[in-house]
């Protein structure tokens, strides 16, 4: 994507684009980015933007209005969002009539025209059909945030601010993998933060008064009690989590971090894997960017618990899971936490 965007900042934008994927977030970034290049000023980007459905329209339809000259400029930007959805008009004769003219269209684009053509994810099948498959050349992919925690590194340092490890792990561990909720997020941490230090640098505590977190009774602390193997005060942390955060949407939450935490530990449970180097570990454990630095815990975690025990608590997070799914009937959610928390730290 760097590497797109260095070429439209150049001058160098294409007559087509086929955004394809689901995070409309970054979508709509690019393409407001792309107009931010091909005009000289906001209004006059405004006022030759297009914005068209392909539930509304045919493949005709969007070659005829892509193929009209600007009005008043020397270009265009045309979105046609939802273009997966476009429609087929009339007998297969007219259709194909319409994919042929599309698909010259797109051998000899208007250069007058930006034509972006936005979809969500499209079946790998129909990726190899007749129209998506000529717009393979002109595909961007906009694939769902795998991580977090590097996408927030990369947002704050576009802004020249940095996370702390500790803020970094905390913050990765509460917000939803949504680009446009941590855009959102990591924007006002950064704007709480500039009012608090000139440093450029968000600290955990940043995170936890922005956010909303309580520095004593968090999934962190949790982690550490249970590394502890102290049973009362992972129940209590659990159970202040699930007060603060409501009792279902707490415990799923908790079950989250706690799968993760555990197959980690259970991926470490291999001699060759402890013997990697500390950068290959962070890799496999699914760790990027400043989460790197957590990865010397969970290779000392590996020594605290046994592959028996690492393998019944993950087995004991899935049933719990499984019951606040519906799967199994239950008293209330604090049972379901109690005995959670009991198998987790049992020694037998």
């Amino acid at each position: 994507m760097k590497k797109l965007q260095k070429e439209i900042a150049s001058g160098d934008i294409a007559p087509v684009y086929f955004f394809h994927g689901p995070e409309s977030f970054l979508k709509e970034e690019l393409a407001d980015y792309i107009r931010k290049h091909a005009f000289p000023s906001e209004e006059e980007a405004a006022l030759n933007t297009t914005v068209v459905y392909g539930q509304d329209s045919f493949l005709g339809d969007i070659v005829s209005r892509a193929s009209e000259f600007p009005m008043f400029t020397t270009r265009k930007v045309m979105i046609v969002k939802q273009f997966e959805k476009v429609k087929k008009q009339g007998s297969k004769d007219k259709q194909k009539q319409h994919l042929e003219q599309f698909l010259r269209y797109l051998q000899n684009p208007a250069d007058s025209t930006i034509l972006i053509l936005d979809t969500d994810q499209v079946d790998k099948k129909d990726m190899q059909k007749p129209l998506f498959r000529e717009l393979q050349p002109f595909r961007c992919d906009f694939p769902l945030i795998k991580n977090p925690d590097v996408f927030a590194s990369e947002r704050a340092l576009q802004h020249g601010w940095e996370f702390e490890p500790e803020a970094l792990k905390a913050f990765s561990a509460y917000i939803h993998s949504s680009a446009r909720e941590i855009a959102r997020e990591t924007e006002k941490l950064i704007m709480y933060a500039s009012s608090r230090s000139d440093k450029k640098r968000i600290a955990s505590s940043d995170v936890y008064e922005c956010v909303g977190i309580s520095k004593q009774y968090n999934v962190f602390e949790l982690e550490k009690a249970l590394a502890g193997k102290n049973l009362r005060l992972c129940s209590g942390i659990s159970l202040m989590i699930m007060e603060r955060e409501g009792q279902k949407e707490g415990l799923m939450n908790i079950i989250r971090y706690l799968t993760t935490f555990y197959i980690r530990i259970w991926k470490l449970h291999s001699p060759e894997t402890r013997r990697l180097p500390l950068g290959e570990i962070a890799k496999m454990l699914g760790m990027y960017g400043k989460q790197e630095y957590f990865a010397k815990n969970y290779r000392q975690y590996a020594t605290r618990f046994s592959l028996q025990e690492t393998e019944r608590a993950i087995l004991a997070l899935q049933q719990t899971d499984a019951a606040l799914k519906g799967l199994e009937a239950y008293p209330d959610e604090k049972f379901l936490l109690l005995r959670l928390m009991q198998t987790l730290l049992s020694q037998k």
